[in-house]
């Protein structure tokens, strides 16, 4: 039976790795790298670079091209599924061109595969035999929070995942919402009374991190996450908004 080992590398930090990821690179036979481009060719730099110290020769990396998502489409989920089935097809031509029976095949995964990632969702969808093991990692989420020193939770108050463009039309619809990718930057919107914890290109040289109340600092996020993305080409950025408790009087 061919293998796939799909292995959370953390957020960006080298020292993200795990015990438990490093050994799943160790094992591996065969390594997919997605490309998604030159603007996130450090993205892939830090890919091969935990290969090279981790990996157990000899291995072999193969190398795609991620495909193109059509992020002007109205009809968003449909735009989405698209493109998750053209990487479902990337992915079932390694299984079957790429390993042979009793071979391991690795996907390094930014963060931690069940966190906002969307390679088991396209794995779902491979017509192929194979066998899976997930290795978790250190979200963006978790890199934010340790960054900032905040607790995620609060003691009998619940904690919402979304997207920028879901806060976008239905407003913060708990106490702490963490938003993945705003591009927007619709926390702006997001009323008085709350707090923000944002930051972008976690773990990484690049890092960046401001907190403050959203009225005071929308404007500084605004204009930074602008400069960083037109100098790099890319961002990644994520936040935690938290209601404040109201002062008491």
């Amino acid at each position: 039976m061919k293998r796939l080992s799909i292995i959370g590398i953390g957020a960006g930090d080298p020292d993200h790795l795990t015990f438990q990821a490093a050994k799943a690179i160790a094992a591996a036979d065969v390594f997919l790298l997605v490309d998604k481009g030159e603007a996130k060719h450090d993205l892939a730099g830090l890919r091969h670079d935990l290969i090279a110290q981790h990996g157990r020769r000899p291995y072999r990396i193969v190398e795609a091209r991620d495909p193109e998502r059509d992020r002007t489409a109205a009809a968003y989920t449909e735009a989405v599924e698209d493109w998750r089935s053209r990487r479902a097809r990337i992915y079932r031509s390694f299984i079957e061109d790429e390993l042979k029976d009793g071979q391991t095949g690795a996907f390094l995964v930014w963060g931690d595969p069940g966190v906002y990632d969307s390679t088991l969702a396209a794995l779902d969808e491979v017509d192929a035999e194979f066998e899976c093991e997930v290795i978790p990692g250190i979200s963006s989420v978790s890199a934010l929070t340790a960054r900032h020193r905040v607790g995620l939770t609060q003691v009998g108050r619940p904690v919402h995942i979304t997207t920028g463009r879901r806060l976008a039309a239905e407003g913060a619809t708990a106490d702490d919402v963490v938003v993945m990718l705003d591009a927007h930057c619709s926390f702006a919107e997001a009323g008085d009374g709350f707090r923000i914890y944002w930051g972008a290109y976690l773990g990484t040289p690049d890092e960046i991190l401001i907190e403050g109340p959203v009225g005071e600092v929308a404007d500084e996020i605004r204009a930074v996450r602008a400069e960083a993305r037109a100098r790099k080409g890319w961002i990644m950025d994520t936040y935690l908004l938290r209601r404040e408790p109201p002062a008491r009087g």
